[in-house]
Formats: C-alpha cells, sequence, structure tokens
C-alpha cells in the first residue's frame, strides 16, 4: 500500500493506554524466594497446630507486606513494611471490637471516619499511603471476617506475619550480592546508579535523549537518598561500609551539578568524559577503589566542574570512610509539614474521596449482609476492602485501576474455581498460597497481574479457614465495588479538582523559588553543602509533581480536564532549575552570570508567568514569587551580570 494510502493510526485514550502499561525490569528473585517463604510456612504451622484460623491472619499481615516489599536498602525496609504493618494491626484491633459491639449504621460511620483520616494522611507519600491502604483494609476485615480469636490477639497475629516477612528482608542476603557487608547492598546499588545516571547523561549532552536522561538522574538520587535515610539499627555503631556509601553519595552530588550544566550547555562531549562515572559506579558496586580516573578537558566552567567533582569523588573513595552525611541531604518530614499536607487541599480531596467510597461501601455492605442478596452477604467485607484499592489516586488513574481490578478478579477467581476442584485439602491450598506469595513481586508490575494473584491467594485462606468456595462472591463484591467508586469519583462537588497536582505544583514552585533566590542573591559560594541541598529538594519535588500530573492527564476526560496546563508549567519549573544549575556552576568559576543565563533566567520567568495564567494557576501560592526574582539584589543578581 502507498504511504500516502496508509489509513491514518488510531490514537489510544490516555486512560485505555495507561491499563494496558505494564513495569518493566529484571526479577526481583530476592523478594521472590521471600514471597515463598513468607505466608504459605505461616500457614502450614497454623494448619498443622489445627489453628488454621491463626495462620489465616498471618498469612493476610505476611500478603499485605508482601505487596510492598520493593527493591531498595534493607533498613527503609523497617519504615517501609512495618509502618503499614503497625497500621493495618490497629484497623483490625478497632474493626473487630467495633463490629462486635455497634450495630450496622454505628459501624458504617466508623469506617467513614477512618476513610476521612486514612485518605488524608495518604497524600502524604507512598508510605503513609501504604499505612492508609492497611488500616482500611485492616478494619473492615476485623469487622466482617468471622474469626474466633478476639480482636488483640487478630492484631498480634498480623504483626507476626508482617514481622515475619520483614525479618526474612534483613536477614536472608541477596543472591548475586558483592561479597562484604550483605546488609548494606540495597543503598550499594543505589549510590551506583547514581554514577551510572551522571554518566548515561554526560553521554546524552547535545543530544535528543538529555532531557530524559536527567529526569533518570533525578530519579537515581532520590532513590539512594531514600536508601540511606533509612534507620540505624545500631545508633552508636555506624559501620565503616555505610561511612563509604554516605561519601560516595555526597561525592556524587557536585557530579550531578556538573552533568546538568552540561546537558544543559546542548553542545556533545567527547566518549573520555564518561569514563569517570562509569569507573566509579563499577567500584561502587564491587566495593572497590576506582583506580586512576580519565581528566575531561577543562575549556569550559561547566567542564572544569566536572574534573574538580571527578577528583574529589577520587579523593573520597581512597579515605574510604568518611563521618555519614546527615541533616541536609537527608530528606526528613517533620510533623509540621505531615499536618500540613494532610489538612491541605490535596489531603481533604484525597480524604474526602477515599471516606465516601469506602462509606458507601461499607453502608451497601451492610445492606446485602441484613438482606441476604444473592449471597453476597456471606463476604460482606470483601466490599469496602476491594474499594479501599480502587479509590486510592496514587495507585494510578481510576478508568485504569477499575479496569485492572475487574479483570484481575475475574481472571483469578476463575482460575481458583478450577484449581479448587483439583487441588487436595488443605495441603494444596497451603502449596497455592506460598506460589502466590511469591509471584507477588512479579505481579506488581501491573494492577490486574497482582490483583489476579491476590484473589487466588485470598480465596484459598478463606477455604482453608473452613469456608466454602467462593470465586463467584468475589467477582460480584467487586464488579460492585467498581461501580461504587466510579460514580463517586465523578461526583462533581468533591473538593477542589486537581487539588493533588496543584498542591505538589505548588510545592515544587517554592521549592524552586528557594533554590534560585539562594543562587542568585540569597546564598554565599562557600555554601555549596546548602545549595545542592536546595537543588535536590527541587528537582524531587519536580519529579513528584510530574508523576501526580501523569496520573491525573491518563483519568477520564470529566477529571484530567482539571489539570490541562499544568503539564507545561512543570515542564517550565524544571527548565527553569536546570538553567539555574548552570548559573550555579559559571558563578563557581567566574564570580558572574553570564549573559546567556540571564537572557534565559528572563525568558523562562516569562513564559513561566504566561503559562501559569493559562493554566488557571495565577491566584495559587507559591507561583508568584519566582517572577519577583528577576529582580534580584545583590552582586549576584540578575542586574550585575558578566
Amino acid at each position: 500500500m502507498p504511504l500516502a494510502a496508509r489509513p491514518p493510526a488510531v490514537a489510544v485514550p490516555p486512560w485505555l493506554a495507561h491499563a494496558l502499561r505494564a513495569q518493566r525490569g529484571p526479577v526481583p528473585w530476592s523478594a521472590v524466594v521471600r514471597g515463598g517463604l513468607a505466608a504459605g510456612p505461616l500457614l502450614l504451622v497454623a494448619v498443622l497446630a489445627g489453628r488454621p484460623s491463626v495462620g489465616v491472619v498471618a498469612a493476610l499481615g505476611a500478603m499485605l507486606a508482601g505487596i510492598n516489599d520493593r527493591p531498595g536498602g534493607r533498613r527503609t525496609a523497617v519504615k517501609r513494611l512495618g509502618l503499614p504493618a503497625l497500621a493495618g494491626a490497629c484497623g483490625l484491633l478497632v474493626g473487630s471490637y467495633t463490629g462486635e459491639h455497634v450495630g450496622p449504621l454505628a459501624l458504617t460511620g466508623v469506617l467513614t471516619g477512618l476513610g476521612l483520616v486514612a485518605g488524608a494522611v495518604s497524600a502524604v507519600g507512598p508510605v503513609a499511603s501504604g499505612a492508609g491502604t492497611q488500616l482500611l483494609v485492616g478494619s473492615a476485615v476485623g469487622a466482617g471476617m468471622p474469626l474466633p480469636e478476639p480482636g488483640w490477639q487478630r492484631a498480634l497475629l498480623f504483626l507476626a506475619g508482617a514481622g515475619w516477612l520483614l525479618g526474612l528482608r534483613l536477614v536472608l542476603p541477596t543472591p548475586g550480592a558483592p561479597s562484604g557487608d550483605y546488609r548494606f547492598d540495597g543503598e550499594r546499588d543505589a549510590v551506583a546508579g547514581v554514577y551510572e545516571a551522571v554518566a548515561a547523561l554526560l553521554d546524552a549532552a547535545g543530544g535528543p535523549d538529555a532531557t530524559t536522561r536527567r529526569a533518570a538522574l533525578t530519579a537515581a538520587l532520590d532513590h539512594a537518598q531514600d536508601a540511606l535515610s533509612g534507620p540505624r539499627l545500631r545508633r552508636y555503631a555506624v559501620s565503616g561500609t555505610e561511612r563509604r556509601l554516605h561519601a560516595q553519595y555526597v561525592a556524587a552530588l557536585p557530579l550531578a551539578e556538573a552533568a546538568t550544566a552540561l546537558a544543559w550547555a546542548e553542545d556533545p562531549l567527547p566518549a573520555r568524559t564518561v569514563e569517570g562515572p562509569r569507573r566509579l559506579a563499577a567500584a561502587v558496586r564491587g566495593g572497590r577503589h576506582p583506580g586512576p580516573l580519565p581528566a575531561p578537558a577543562r575549556s569550559a566552567p561547566a567542564l572544569r566542574a566536572l574534573d574538580d567533582a571527578l577528583l574529589h569523588a577520587a579523593d573520597a573513595f581512597d579515605r574510604g570512610a568518611g563521618t555519614p552525611h546527615r541533616g541536609t541531604h537527608t530528606r526528613r518530614r517533620t510533623a509540621r509539614s505531615v499536618l500540613r499536607t494532610a489538612l491541605g487541599a490535596g489531603g481533604r480531596e484525597y480524604g474526602l474521596r477515599v471516606a465516601l467510597s469506602f462509606g458507601a461501601a461499607a453502608a451497601v455492605a451492610q445492606a446485602l449482609h441484613h438482606t441476604r442478596w444473592y449471597g453476597l452477604h456471606a463476604h460482606w467485607y470483601w466490599l469496602p476492602a476491594t474499594a479501599v484499592f480502587l479509590v486510592k489516586p496514587d495507585l494510578g488513574p481510576l478508568a485504569s485501576r477499575v479496569l485492572c481490578r475487574a479483570a484481575g478478579t475475574v481472571l483469578g477467581a476463575v482460575v481458583f474455581a478450577g484449581l479448587a476442584l483439583l487441588l487436595p485439602r488443605p495441603a494444596g491450598l497451603v502449596a497455592l498460597v506460598a506460589l502466590c506469595g511469591a509471584l507477588i513481586p512479579v505481579a506488581t508490575r501491573h494492577f490486574a497481574a497482582q490483583t489476579a494473584v491476590v484473589t487466588v491467594l485470598v480465596l484459598a485462606l478463606v477455604m482453608v479457614g473452613g469456608e466454602p468456595q467462593a470465586s463467584w462472591s468475589r467477582i460480584g463484591e467487586t464488579l460492585l465495588a467498581c461501580a461504587i467508586v466510579l460514580l463517586v469519583g465523578h461526583l462533581p462537588a468533591i473538593g477542589q479538582r486537581g487539588a493533588t497536582v496543584r498542591s505538589r505544583l505548588t510545592r515544587a514552585a517554592q521549592a524552586t523559588d528557594a533554590y534560585l533566590a539562594h543562587v542568585l542573591g540569597d546564598g554565599t559560594a562557600d555554601d555549596r553543602t546548602g545549595r545542592w541541598a536546595l537543588r535536590r529538594e527541587a528537582y524531587r519535588a519536580l519529579a513528584e509533581t510530574r508523576a501526580a500530573i501523569d496520573l491525573a492527564a491518563a483519568e477520564l476526560p470529566a477529571l484530567a480536564r482539571h489539570t490541562e496546563g499544568t503539564d507545561r508549567v512543570a515542564a517550565t519549573l524544571e527548565r527553569l532549575v536546570d538553567t539555574t544549575t548552570a548559573c550555579a556552576v559559571h558563578l563557581d568559576d567566574t564570580g558572574r552570570i553570564a549573559p546567556r543565563h540571564t537572557e534565559h533566567l528572563r525568558e523562562l520567568l516569562d513564559e513561566l508567568a504566561e503559562r501559569r495564567e493559562r493554566a488557571g494557576l495565577s491566584e495559587t501560592a507559591g507561583l508568584t514569587g519566582t517572577a519577583g526574582l528577576s529582580e534580584a539584589a545583590g552582586p549576584r543578581g540578575l542586574a550585575q551580570t558578566g
């Protein structure tokens, strides 16, 4: 067919494209092994002891912890797995005693109130979101699941199951990890990833992939920062490995700054330039010295900054151990900032939406339970528990979540219905639970796959607990929950539409303000540590904003239209931070801002004001202060150019 006669390609709607998209990457074999050793063995021990209900609750705690068992450092896993598990145990405790002592109306009110709190807290971040999810799931299960154990025992058993998986995470070595202190293999991999991202950005300088590589560098720095900020299990006995990793991370910050400035200049670099960061990455992974590093040319300020950063990094590697970096580069959320986020516009919108969905699902479930309609009453708690996963905005766009949840549940229920006819009981069901636990770390790459695996696991737990096969009831509860959440999610009067995106964009603009003001006038030339901290906070806030904007853009048009134009504002802020970084490097070398930088800053400030107005953000706090920086006073303000 001639080229001109080809039919135009059909564009897939963003909400459908998101539902079809899956994460990529190597199989996390260590997490697979932990998943296989978590829920299944706990359930087996309980069945052999004649107390299957004990194993069901413990396996449930291990399963939910397994969903949160993502790649990263061991110490950060304490927070990532432990805090949600504590919240889930509290929810199980509250739900158990509330379900026993109050009527349906009061129970619905309590669950709705918990939804309001959990939803608002979930806006704080991923760990808080996991805690909010497990709080609500635990409260629904505690209120509705028939178990012989009292509430306090259920909570302890739930914690024991999650604690068992966390213990495996802390103790088991990672297969293929380099020799040395394997407890820090996650941190070592994260720091090495920063140097590899620096090399990739230098390699892409002057090409079309530079912007993507700069975003990848930001993600690598965020990951390493999180990995190194976990709790110290031995507060006063910091190991030499930990000191080295902290020193190597700090040494990567000036490299990242210089690489960003070189990418901003849009000039291709010789291949020799990327060799130094690559050798440093290999040295981090192997736990050895990098050896001699090839020096780049020193023909421009950014190249001289790169050369100086490589010398500093080589010195840090040769010293082998330094003082762990504290405070400035460790991202700490104080109680005040957490409260401000939860009570802000994004937290209020999030909390109200979760409360209405969770409360409506609980009310419908109670009505079905007491009317015994179509057999959906037997596991009424599935309805509000399913609504929790569907209504969480940070888990993906609403339409994508509903499609994936429905498809995954139907697939999982049909598969289990067939397996239940073939597998011996209870041995076959226990083996099925162990298999599903091992599959969860891989299935988390796509919400439909995760739903299918979790559905099989939950239905197996129900049968081990002594209840009949419930595949068709599971499908009915899920489809009803999908309908409820779709309805509530599109109600026109729930908070301020796009509040989460706008609040994160405001935070990113404030961080950009602080960074630009520091470079142009407020900071001192010798305060590079403070400058790197402000730069990290600006890029991190922009990355979080980008993630929120991408999710909002993949909603159905009725919801996506409320955040139109915010992606262009974020793009301008990103270029503003890139230009500020180039200014900082040039100032270090010459003491003045070049006319090229001045021109770019003024253009970006004007563009930001225009795009802010088009997106309807002219009244948003934090987006107005940047324009005033064009009149920054002092020896390094825009008026004092080279």
